[in-house]
């Protein structure tokens, strides 16, 4: 991904240059909005958890209406996360002096606006008592995740030196998955306390939402000190027809959106899991506890070895270890659970290796004044593939059944990866990878 020799990249002030057997400290701004990522996946994490009993067994949503309802919860961050760089990335007017400012205090307030609308979502949740106002509430939740997400990753990017944004990135997804953790297991021991209390989840996931949004506003630093953005200028144009004539964006998104075609949605890996290994049905909520534990774990040891070894030979192996993961559950050995386990750390391996590093990838090769927008069309790429992967194993699994759908995603992987490698390899674009 992000090729270049760090030897040869200038310094940024945000963090000084580390002392010789001593690793680099990670900027605050990143820390605090580890903490806010966080906060806000223990609150949306209480409520993934328990939606889909909730709306079975509650609300007596139809398998049609909850396939609805599935599809409205994890696409609509791919309609607005685009719009949440561009207007991240909007120039910010003019100073007390009458000078022109670079519009950098927008990617706060444009994330803050994305966490405070999911953060009033959760209290919707409990006056809704119809489908149609749930889907609208679970819409608009969706929406302000996708508005903040390219905004917060702008911020991590621009508060660190290019040579350490892997490492930093990995640390931030390390902070987000704890809380992806803590959550369904929060939500888990109020339902235990109180068997079919989903308005204290919800109730509870309010409060938790309402103080990440306290955290960002009271932490985050609206403008990271000593910003460091792509070397790359910016051809004149429209904003999104000039990223994409940066060649090295070009690349990157290429390679984000072929790979997200071939990648299988979290919920068909754990549902073949659970099928072709024969799991019983009471394993299936561990599962996603599997993966996030692995991902916890390797999230930042994979970003400093992306900055120190090259960003292409982890993004490259990360995906080499979910193809190892598809090839098992196509095999179908015996081994039952010891199977699964294996399974569950190459998909933890996977986000690890990849997440962060794509991240730091678009970072480098943007400039510094369209981080959010170059960050969001690469994950829009990225998140429109994987829907599109989704709907076609759908098909083919209802057509032809399980194992010639994950055939079919199998061989398509291998492909993409191979395609990846070639695009993504060192060159005037992309620079010249770390030793």
């Amino acid at each position: 991904m992000y090729l270049a020799d760090s030897r040869h990249t200038p310094a940024s002030d945000t963090a000084p240059a580390p002392r010789p057997g001593r690793p680099a400290r990670i900027a605050t701004t990143v820390l605090a909005l580890g903490t806010v990522s966080l906060v806000t996946d223990v609150s949306s994490e209480m409520v993934t958890a328990v939606l889909p009993l909730y709306l079975v067994t509650v609300m007596a949503v139809s398998p049609l209406g909850f396939g609805v309802l599935d599809g409205v919860y994890n696409g609509a961050t791919v309609v607005i996360r685009l719009l949440g760089g561009l207007l991240a990335d909007r120039p910010g007017g003019h100073d007390a002096h009458g000078h022109g400012t670079d519009g950098h205090g927008r990617h706060k307030a444009v994330a803050a606006a994305g966490y405070g609308l999911s953060a009033l979502c959760k209290p919707a949740l409990l006056l809704a008592r119809t489908t149609p106002v749930l889907g609208l509430v679970l819409a608009v939740d969706r929406a302000g995740k996708g508005l903040r997400t390219a905004p917060r990753d702008a911020l991590i990017s621009l508060s660190t030196p290019p040579e350490r944004r892997a490492r930093a990135f990995g640390v931030h997804r390390a902070m987000d998955t704890v809380g992806a953790l803590a959550g369904p297991l929060l939500a888990f021991l109020i339902l235990r306390a109180a068997p079919g209390g989903y308005h204290a989840v919800f109730t509870v996931s309010a409060c938790v939402a309402a103080l990440g949004v306290l955290v960002l506003v009271l932490c985050v630093p609206a403008r990271p000190g000593g910003m460091v953005g792509g070397v790359l200028p910016l051809p004149a144009g429209r904003p999104v027809a000039r990223l994409l004539r940066l060649p090295g964006l070009r690349r990157v998104c290429l390679c984000a959106a072929l790979l997200g075609l071939a990648t299988l949605s979290d919920s068909f890996v754990y549902l073949f899991a659970q099928r072709r290994l024969g799991l019983p049905a009471g394993w299936f909520p561990l599962l996603p506890l599997g993966t996030a534990a692995v991902y916890l774990l390797l999230a930042v040891p994979l970003g400093a070895a992306g900055d120190r070894y090259g960003r292409r030979r982890v993004f490259v192996l990360g995906h080499l270890a979910l193809l190892s993961g598809y090839a098992l559950l196509l095999l179908r050995p015996a081994g039952g659970l010891p199977v699964a386990a294996v399974v569950l750390t190459l998909h933890g391996l996977f986000y690890a290796a990849t997440d962060g590093m794509l991240a730091a990838a678009t970072a480098a090769v943007v400039p510094a004044s369209r981080q959010g927008a170059g960050l969001a069309l690469v994950s829009t790429g990225q998140a429109a593939g994987r829907f599109g992967c989704s709907l076609t194993v759908g098909v083919l699994w209802a057509r032809w059944g399980d194992g010639a759908a994950l055939a079919a995603v199998t061989a398509a992987l291998a492909g993409a990866v191979a395609v990846a490698a070639y695009v993504l390899r060192p060159g005037p674009a992309l620079g010249k990878e770390a030793a």
